[in-house]
């Protein structure tokens, strides 16, 4: 039965909230592409119920409908043409999905652009430091009495400090990376930006690390032989690096890209080659060190001093708002600053011990556990690797890979993280945990916190860790937690629709009518031809059941009958449909396309599935296969042809897809009839 397109167009307006939600509206072959306002005015279960269309996902921010080729850009004309929706391109579609959210959302996104490219180099920096924090960690092995690996191994000492040298460099000299990919997000030129990265991290510059120890800090400035500040248009500007800060580089690169793009306006040929670079540096340089660096510092301690006050004042509730805020000052690395609070706090420095060790701990786990839920629930082999590394490598203490892998890009795993280590930090002030040293702040921290609150922080920390595996797990598998698996532009559409499909499939209900249709459609637009003419003697000699072939043209192959498959080759190039009525039909695409092994096939449909007649079995790249040097007429015979009375009404020539093909004659009816 032909789709009607304008009942379709209409109904799909209403179940997504009207075409004032739609911001804009595009489509590709198969699925209407719609950006939408507000998601939670979509009607999904009248979406599913609808029999004329095949599915639903989100993907690069906008919500994808399935219609089917050759029915979707019809169905898209009416909705343009009666609905007044905006219509726009596929490329412009993308750039409306990118301003859509708010503020929050779009920063986020533009961390996740700017991080993907170096995760890398985060993930094996991070999980190096992991290993060299087991290496190094004291208390950690029962059987060491106290030592470290390293101590009781001495000839572990070397490597270990080639691992610590290797892993740390993609932190201390993360303004380089962030540096050269921030600029190129910006549209720069991405090795000015690096040049002003490695700026930022010279070795003139007393390390961030450095910045709260007295007696580092002096000893550098005595081997540097140099004074500590700069005098620069009045001002005193501290020379100090900015190791592993996100922050203070995204805004160098962002300045450093404006200038440049203004100045390729004004300046041409020999003037912009030359210029261009040197002033684009030169006042960069100068924003940087006189006004990005002073105000970011200055944050920084604003940001210690007022979490110290809230920890010191508001008790397991200043706990509870330190543990929910931490993740977010990682990310923008402005806890370089919080030793300076820390090492006073020491026992070793008459300190009653340290609160903010537990409490990044709880954080650190709380966002490695929501890292490992995503590795558990998507089934997408990139994102799952991610997830893996970065959640083992965040629960031992490096969050960067997980929290810009990951949690950030999908959003919720994030907040999530944020909520239980709140839940972890409010534990930590309630039973008064505190650190006896610095250390790495995950699971194997436990050597570093005061002897008796050992027992209470491990508890801790698996509660913590407990709380967010199993809260992101549960919302993972919710709508709006699948949903956000397909929030990044690099998801496989393809494989989402299949995927789309496939659920739909489940939830078809065939129509009534269908137990009494017999007709037979082209599943193919092409030429319809008789089975003598295909060079398959088991086909053209009726061996495998009556019926014809088609010779393609162009587009997928379809259902020719309302009914369930049950047979559904893993290479695409073969299917059995059992029909309401039950024909049992057998489609064969091509001749010898076995051999291609999946090739130029793209399956999508698995047995067991109910179709609808229409709906699309497989797509083939067509010039594909005759390159390869396939036929590619494909037979539509009946298997079990001896149950019915023959075929009749065959229809050769020129068809397109859901043309008659042919009808079957029931058993009782006689041929002719």
């Amino acid at each position: 039965m032909a789709m009607d397109h304008a009942r379709v167009a209409k109904d799909v307006l209403t179940y997504v909230g009207g075409a004032d939600n739609i911001n804009a509206a595009a489509h590709c072959a198969t699925r209407l592409r719609l950006v939408l306002n507000d998601m939670d005015k979509v009607d999904q279960k009248a979406l599913d119920k609808d029999p004329d269309l095949k599915g639903t996902f989100v993907a690069g921010g906008m919500f994808q409908i399935i219609v089917g080729p050759g029915d979707v850009d019809i169905v898209f004309d009416e909705m343009v043409k009666t609905g007044g929706v905006k219509e726009v391109s596929k490329d412009e579609a993308k750039q409306e999905a990118a301003k859509s959210g708010n503020i929050v959302s779009r920063f986020i996104k533009m961390i996740a652009d700017i991080f993907v490219p170096i995760l890398p180099a985060l993930i094996a920096g991070g999980l190096m430091m992991a290993i060299n924090n087991v290496l190094r960690a004291e208390g950690l092995l029962f059987f060491l009495h106290g030592d470290s690996l390293v101590g009781h191994y001495t000839w572990l000492t070397d490597y270990a400090d080639l691992i610590n040298m290797i892993s740390s460099a993609a932190f201390a000299f993360l303004p380089v990376l962030v540096g050269y990919s921030a600029t190129k997000r910006f549209g720069g030129n991405v090795y000015l930006g690096a040049a002003m990265g490695a700026a930022m991290v010279s070795t003139s510059l007393l390390s961030a690390y450095d910045m709260a120890k007295e007696d580092a800090a002096q000893a550098f400035w005595e081997y540097m032989g140099a004074s500590d500040t700069w005098s620069l248009f009045g001002l005193t500007v501290d020379k100090i690096g900015y190791q592993a800060m996100v922050i203070p580089v995204l805004c160098v690169a962002w300045i450093l890209s404006t200038i440049e793009k203004w100045l390729h306006k004004r300046l041409s040929g020999t003037a912009d080659f030359l210029l261009t670079p040197l002033i684009t540096m030169l006042l960069t340089g100068f924003l940087t060190f006189v006004i990005v660096g002073p105000i970011t510092r200055q944050l920084s301690i604003w940001i210690t001093e007022g979490l110290d006050w809230t920890y010191n004042t508001l008790g397991p509730v200043g706990g509870f708002l330190f543990g929910l805020v931490y993740s977010p000052i990682v990310v923008t690395g402005l806890h370089q600053s919080f030793p300076a609070v820390e090492i006073p706090l020491l026992p070793v420095n008459g300190g009653v011990g340290d609160f903010i060790f537990p409490i990044a701990s709880m954080a650190n786990v709380a966002q490695g556990a929501v890292a490992l839920a995503v590795f558990a629930l998507t089934k997408d082999a990139k994102m799952k690797g991610l997830a893996g590394a970065g959640g083992v490598s965040a629960v031992f203490g490096i969050t960067e890979p997980a929290i810009f892998g990951v949690n950030l890009r999908l959003r919720w795993p994030f907040f999530i993280g944020m909520g239980a280590a709140a839940i972890g930090g409010a534990g930590v002030a309630l039973f008064h945990v505190r650190g006896a040293a610095l250390g790495a702040a995950g699971f194997v921290g436990f050597v570093s916190i005061i002897t008796d609150k050992i027992p209470i922080y491990v508890v801790l920390e698996i509660a913590t860790f407990i709380i967010a595996f199993a809260a992101a797990f549960v919302y993972g598998r919710t709508p709006k937690g699948q949903a956000s698996f397909a929030a990044d532009d690099e998801v496989d559409e393809a494989a989402l629709e299949a995927e789309a499909t496939k659920a739909h499939a489940a939830t078809v209900e065939l129509p009534a009518e269908a137990a009494t249709d017999f007709t037979i459609t082209s599943p193919i637009q092409g030429r319809a031809v008789p089975l003598s003419e295909v060079q398959d003697q088991t086909f053209a000699s009726g061996m495998l059941g009556p019926g014809l072939a088609v010779v393609p043209d162009s587009g997928p192959v379809v259902s020719p009958v309302d009914g369930e498959v049950l047979v559904a080759f893993p290479t695409g190039h073969a299917y059995g449909i059992r029909s309401a009525s039950g024909v049992e039909l057998l489609i064969h695409v091509g001749m010898d396309t076995v051999e291609l092994n999946g090739k130029h096939f793209t399956p999508r449909v698995s047995a067991g599935d109910k179709v609808l007649r229409g709906q699309t079995l497989v797509e083939v790249d067509w010039a594909g296969v005759t390159a390869d040097g396939y036929q590619t007429v494909t037979p539509i015979v009946v298997s079990n042809a001896t149950a019915f009375g023959g075929v009749t009404d065959e229809h050769t020539g020129a068809v397109d897809r859901g043309d008659a093909l042919y009808a079957v004659a029931p058993a009782t009816e006689p041929v002719g009839a």
